[in-house]
This record gives C-alpha cells, structure tokens and sequence, in this order.
C-alpha cells in the first residue's frame, strides 16, 4: 500500500491543519489506496463530508450479552463462546429487542502509521434507539481503531425499543480518521464563535460549548416518547412511517419534564448550532458525575451542519433514563459540542452541495418517518 502523505494546503480557500479529521476527498484517497477495502470496493454514496458509511456484512451472529475482546484477542475466538446462533442477513433479517448481535461489517482497514479512526451511530441510528459500537479486532476498546490497525471491523447491535429489519448493505454506524490531536481548546473556540458564531442565541462556553434543553418551544410538542410494543421499522425506508404508529408527542407548558425509568425521548436542544466548513464537533457527556440519563447515542456533527445564512440547526438530543425518575428544566445544560479541526476542508459539506434529512432541522425524527 502507499504511503499517505499528511495533507498540506493546494490553495488559500482549504485551510489546511497539521492535525484533525481527514475530509471526504482524503477519504476516497484511503480507499484509493487500499487503506479502506471491501470486496466489492466502496461506494460513492457511502462518503461523507467528514465521515465513511459502515456497511453490515451478509451474517449476524445472535450472542449472550456484550464483551469486549481484550487487546491482542482475536474478535472471532471470543465470538465462538459467546455464539448461539447465526442469522443470513442475504434477503433481511429482523433484529429483535433486548437482544445482542454482532455483525461482521463489509470494511476493513489497513490504517497508516499516523492515522486513526473512531467510529459512532449514525444519526438515524440513534433516534431509533438502536445501540451500536464498532469492535476493531485485538483493539481492547469499543469505537476505536489505533494508529496503524490493519484488521476486520464488526459492529455490536442491540434494539432498545423498536425491532428493526435490517440486511446486507444496511448502514448503521460510520467512521472518522484522524491524524494527531483535532480538538481545539476553549480560547479556540471562544475566537471562532466570535468570527463566526457557532449558537443562537448565546454560546457559553466552557470545556466546550454547552447545550441546554429546550421546553419551551415557540410552537409545537417539546419531544417524543417512544411506544412500547410497535411494529418493525425497515432501516433503509425512508418516509415510510407514521409517526402516530411509533410515538407519543409530549407537552410540557410548565418548563419542566420528568423523564421516567428506561423510557426513550427525543428532545432539542435550545440553541441553533452552526458548524463551520474547517471543523467538526462530537456531542459528549457535559458532567460524567450526573448519572440519572444519557443524552446522546449518535454525536457526530458534520462541517457545515446548520452552518449558513437560514440553515442554524437545532441538536436533537436522544435521552434515556436510567434508574428512578428524573426531573428536566428548560435551559438545563444536559451536554456539551466539542470543536475539531479538519485537516482540510471537505469538498462538499453537509446541506450545501449534500441533501441532508436534518440540516436546519428543529424537533426531528429519524428519516424513517413521515414528515
């Protein structure tokens, strides 16, 4: 395999950085290269602007419960102890609730000495409440593929509150690379907001910029709760759904919403973010200490996400409690955006050049439902 050279700049407009996340064209390049392969080769329409679409493989394994290989342990040894049976996802297969799959993904990777990769749900993954996390073979951690990795990928599955039908080629999950350390420090990102606001109406930053929860909506129900006990949801059919069939919509006059014990809720947040072209940003925890709920399963956010004149872009937020019942305030900070470099700027970014289901997107479900 080639080398790959660290990006430098080709002109004025692309910015370049020594270090951050590889855009779609340095993507194509890695496939190119033979640093992303599949047997059937990787498809146009699985780049994007700052990310590789992840595709199922033809089998999924059912196991007894989750693991993680430990480092230098090969994925297929611990799967053969924790097997029970094996589905062909050929013609599609339903995945059901409360149950824990593993399934080996058509790509695999022969990373170069200084690049990494991190993987995470896809959006629409997330609103589904579908769990997922990418196991690199021998890597000893989820989501992530060291410096280096040459190896298969396999994806854990497991519905929480929707039985899903998927199938060879579905797209569950997607991949990033990274060359040395991307995320910039506040003093960073206070200067980029101010050059180029990054939230509506204010921005406050502090390890990152927060996010708060909006239950106070000009208009409209403040979130949805999901049904318990639905029918199955096809995850490569769009606007096939209703959504009556699936969710509840929730009014919350007061400000305030009590989110009940292993309920599933979609919710936004209050502020309108905007992601500039040269950056990306991940949703993560704003306090690992406040242990009542989860607030994201899918935070990834692409260049150029709610970024433009009329395209600022509201976060949905997929939050699950956990043990007792939980109390949430309007404006209550609940997570926080932490800002990355590109190494280059994407030659199309998200909403612009790329039709999108979410850019400038307030409370949204998944691409599954009916508008």
């Amino acid at each position: 395999m080639q080398a790959l050279r660290p990006w430098t700049a080709e002109g004025p407009a692309e910015r370049a950085a020594a270090h951050g996340i590889l855009p779609r064209q340095a993507i194509a390049r890695l496939a190119r290269d033979g640093a992303i392969a599949a047997d059937d080769g990787i498809a146009d329409d699985q780049l994007q602007p700052a990310s590789l679409d992840l595709r199922l493989g033809p089998r999924a394994h059912r196991i007894r419960a989750s693991f993680l290989p430990a480092a230098g342990e090969a994925m297929a040894d611990k799967v053969a102890r924790v097997r029970l049976h094996t589905i062909d996802l050929s013609e599609g297969a339903v995945l059901e609730t409360g149950c824990v799959y593993l399934v080996p993904l058509m790509e695999r990777l022969a990373l170069p000495a200084h690049l990494s990769a991190s993987t995470n749900p896809k959006s629409s993954t997330g609103r589904l409440d579908v769990f997922t996390r990418v196991i690199a073979d021998g890597s000893g951690g989820f989501d992530f593929a060291p410096p280096g990795y040459r190896g298969p990928l396999a994806v854990e599955i497991s519905p929480r509150t929707f039985p899903v039908l998927v199938r060879a080629g579905s797209r569950l999950s997607q991949v990033r690379f990274r060359t040395g350390h991307a995320v910039i420090d506040d003093a960073a990102l206070a200067e980029l907001h101010r050059a180029s606001p990054l939230a509506v109406p204010d921005a406050v930053i502090k390890d990152g910029m927060n996010l708060s929860i909006d239950l106070k909506p000009e208009a409209g129900p403040v979130g949805y709760r999901a049904k318990r006990h639905t029918g199955v949801i096809d995850v490569d059919r769009r606007d096939a759904l209703a959504t009556a069939d699936f969710w509840d919509p929730i009014e919350a006059s007061d400000g305030r919403l009590i989110l009940d014990p292993d309920e599933f809720y979609i919710l936004m947040s209050r502020e309108a973010v905007s992601i500039p072209p040269a950056f990306a940003a991940e949703m993560v925890p704003f306090d690992p200490l406040v242990g009542e709920f989860r607030v994201h399963y899918a935070g990834f956010f692409d260049p150029g996400f709610g970024h433009g004149p009329g395209q600022a872009a509201r976060a949905v937020l997929e939050v699950r409690s956990r043990e007792v019942p939980f109390i949430l305030e309007h404006g209550q900070v609940v997570a926080r955006l932490a800002y990355e470099r590109m190494a280059q700027v994407p030659d199309i970014v998200y909403g612009a050049s790329l039709t999108s289901h979410y850019q400038g997107q307030a409370l949204k479900l998944s691409k599954h439902f009916r508008s």
